[in-house]
């Protein structure tokens, strides 16, 4: 996808399975309308988050390059980027979340590079890049929130999900899609909602996949800063939304101080929040994200560890003490006394280490699956990786020689050994038999017919996380989204109002316009009596100066206002804006 793009060394480094979801930006697509709507939302955000939002809001908008008046292209972004070590890519809507988070440990903002619709422009469930571009990218200026960006990442893309996470993401993709979209019939929304409840209300015990999704909610998208009394936004969802930012400062959305306890709290994605959680400070969030981690199965490992990855049902790696991982699908485990003593996965499974695929240890050399016992011998108060060359010697785990094994828990393992495979630090961490039988009392676990058996060694499990050890082992370019973002439709209509808009935005950058302001204004009148947007503009280029076609643009703004009132705050909101401007000069 790169060859398509401009790339920068930051996106160099991305692997192919991320790449898979980068799409060109395609910036002269974006309309006049969709130009308009960009400018108000910004000139309102930025007028009204001056005063609410972190310090870092202002500072990172101007370091960022985003500009209030215009679209920001993302080839531009990321030449301004590079400066603090980010770069952005376009995708098409919502991403699995274990992608969205890895982009993030690459130091990559991934961007939905749609706009909102002038009919959602207070608030969207779609991800669109005002909420992207004016939401994410201004706030990583600020360094430590970008490293606590760039961590969550890193630890929230090795999250295991549940079978039911991936099924929740289709549902909510889907749903915000249809939302977004013009002329959606309002039962197949409602049809949509009600699958999304329902798999909320059916979702069993949490995955880690969603309780960290809880926590990036509750902080990137959504977070405060500063004291429940007083605090500040930082969120790119409040940030985004000229609605909710406002919303959230009322007595009506309760403010909780952020702990660990905001990722048992879920999320309704199409509705505004009821309550937020107010960090103290951005290195409060590292700590939160750090007390998290601890409880995760990448670092306590064991049985539990084990048996998320089976329960998963998709690709995890186990790490064993001595570094080897074994990454596929894991489908079994014999546990004894509380410890693993047998782990099992079916189809391709590959051997790595420190995150590199073992020579000789992909998935085309283990393409069935694959057992190891782990544990410690029974009787035998040295594990085999702490053993040294003497000691390999004294207990015969040595080249040519014919042996038995038995772990404790009763795992055996006989056989002829072929070899050893040692770590860097001199651990042996495989040790391969042939003429091999594996046996759990009457149970046989691995036949001579099969070949070669290689067996992990470990005497514990340290670690379990989701995806491969080495990304390179498995073919993981297999996102096929089961829904698109939908189009605008080009109407005649449409195209007209379009060509309005296009004129007006002319008439104020000093280029050639098709209609003059007032012929704008007649049209827009007559033929396009529920819009109230360009009006605005007009009022806002004529106020002062053409007091006649002004007065006329507000006329029209109350009619529409009668019309519509549920979008009279909209009009108001506008024309407060620029009123302000002609007073303060």
């Amino acid at each position: 996808m790169l060859d398509k793009i401009e790339s920068n060394e930051i996106l160099d480094r991305l692997p192919a399975h991320l790449q898979q979801y980068i799409k060109p930006q395609n910036h002269e697509d974006y309309t006049p309308v969709n130009q308009a709507v960009w400018r108000y939302v910004m000139r309102k955000n930025v007028d009204y988050l001056s005063k609410v939002a972190h310090e870092s809001y202002l500072e990172g908008l101007r370091q960022t390059g985003i500009s209030i008046d215009s679209i920001p292209n993302m080839y531009g972004m990321n030449r301004i980027l590079k400066e603090i070590g980010w770069a952005a890519v376009a995708v098409d809507g919502f991403i699995p979340p274990a992608a969205f988070m890895e982009f993030q440990a690459y130091n990559v903002l991934v961007i939905a590079s749609e706009i909102r619709q002038l009919e959602h422009i207070e608030y969207t469930p779609a991800p669109d890049i005002i909420h992207e571009g004016a939401g994410h990218a201004p706030i990583i200026a600020n360094p430590e929130y970008a490293e606590y960006l760039r961590r969550f990442g890193e630890i929230g893309c090795k999250a295991i999900s549940s079978a039911k996470d991936y099924e929740m993401y289709e549902a909510i993709r889907h749903l915000s899609i249809i939302k977004e979209a013009e002329d959606t019939p309002q039962e197949e929304i409602e049809a949509a909602e009600k699958k999304v409840d329902e798999l909320q209300n059916n979702m069993e015990k949490p995955s880690e996949m969603a309780q960290i999704r809880n926590l990036h909610w509750w902080t990137v998208e959504y977070g405060l800063i500063g004291t429940p009394e007083d605090p500040k936004i930082y969120g790119a969802g409040l940030l985004s939304s000229i609605g909710e930012s406002t919303w959230c400062m009322t007595d009506k959305v309760k403010k909780i101080p952020y702990t660990l306890e905001a990722s048992k709290q879920d999320f309704d994605i199409t509705k505004p929040q009821p309550q937020l959680y107010v960090t103290p400070d951005f290195a409060h969030l590292s700590s939160v994200l750090e007390e998290f981690a601890n409880k995760m199965a990448l670092r306590r490992g064991g049985l539990s560890g084990i048996q998320k990855l089976i329960e998963s049902k998709n690709i995890g790696t186990v790490e064993l003490s001595t570094g080897l991982q074994i990454s596929g699908d894991f489908s079994r485990v014999i546990e004894f006394e509380g410890k693993p003593i047998y782990v099992q996965t079916t189809g391709k499974t590959a051997l790595s280490h420190r995150e590199k695929e073992l020579v000789g240890h992909g998935t085309s050399n283990h393409p069935d699956g694959f057992g190891s016992p782990v544990g410690s011998l029974k009787g035998i108060n040295l594990a085999i990786e702490d053993m040294s060359p003497r000691d390999l010697r004294a207990y015969d785990i040595y080249e040519g020689e014919e042996i038995e094994l038995e772990f404790e828990g009763g795992i055996k393992v006989s056989g002829e050994i072929i070899t050893g495979t040692r770590n860097l630090q001199g651990k042996i961490i495989l040790i391969s038999f042939k003429n091999c039988t594996v046996n759990y009392g009457k149970e046989i676990l691995f036949k001579p017919e099969w070949g070669k058996f290689d067996m992990a060694v470990g005497k514990e499990i340290i670690s379990a996380f989701a995806g491969p050890a080495d990304a390179e082992s498995f073919d993981l370019i297999t996102h096929t989204p089961s829904s698109t973002t939908i189009k605008s439709k080009k109407t005649p209509e449409r195209q007209e109002l379009e060509e309005l808009y296009a004129s007006v935005r002319n008439i104020r950058e000093g280029k050639n316009a098709k209609f003059s302001l007032q012929a704008v204004l007649d049209l827009l009148v007559k033929y396009h009596p529920n819009d109230w947007l360009l009006s605005v503009e007009i009022y806002e280029l004529t106020a002062g100066k053409d007091e006649d076609l002004a007065k006329e643009a507000l006329q029209n703004l109350e009619k529409v206002k009668i019309r519509r009132p549920d979008i009279s705050h909209l009009i108001e909101g506008g024309l407060e804006l620029i009123d302000e401007k002609l007073v303060s000069g």
